[in-house]
């Protein structure tokens, strides 16, 4: 059976993610950029849109990453699972850290990612809200 990775580079591969993963954890911005296209998009979690805070492009991805660092300098994904259906994956995390104003990072979450000739095209992040009070 032919190796279909070989011949795509938009297959998400374990490899990959790893290597993305890794790049995040480092925190070293330049690092984390490389692995988007030029035009890619990143769906925040977070935001003020229905969709939390939509960046376009390398340069807005690295500025906002790069003030993200500043204010959780020891932001930390644990990557539980990949699950991969071609150019697509999923990333399923617990991320952890302390914000500079003292908020304190706990949150169970996951990452859709798009690829495109090795790289991502665009990623979405989804997490659990924690909240005190009892609501549905």
């Amino acid at each position: 059976m032919p190796d279909i990775t070989a011949a795509n580079a938009d297959i998400a591969t374990p490899e990959l993610m790893k290597s993305i993963s890794a790049a995040f954890n480092s925190r070293d911005v330049d690092r984390i950029v490389a692995c988007f296209t030029d035009d890619a998009t990143f769906w925040l979690a977070r935001g003020p849109e229905p969709v939390g805070r939509t960046l376009k492009g390398k340069e807005t991805i690295r500025k906002t990453l790069a003030d993200r660092f500043k204010v959780i300098p020891d932001m930390r994904w644990d990557h539980k699972e990949y699950i991969f259906a071609g150019n697509r994956a999923i990333s399923v995390w617990t991320v952890k850290g302390k914000g500079a104003d003292g908020e304190e990072l706990n949150y169970q979450g996951c990452d859709i990612y798009t690829f495109r000739d090795g790289k991502i095209s665009s990623k979405d992040t989804y997490w659990k809200i924690v909240e005190q009070k009892d609501r549905l």
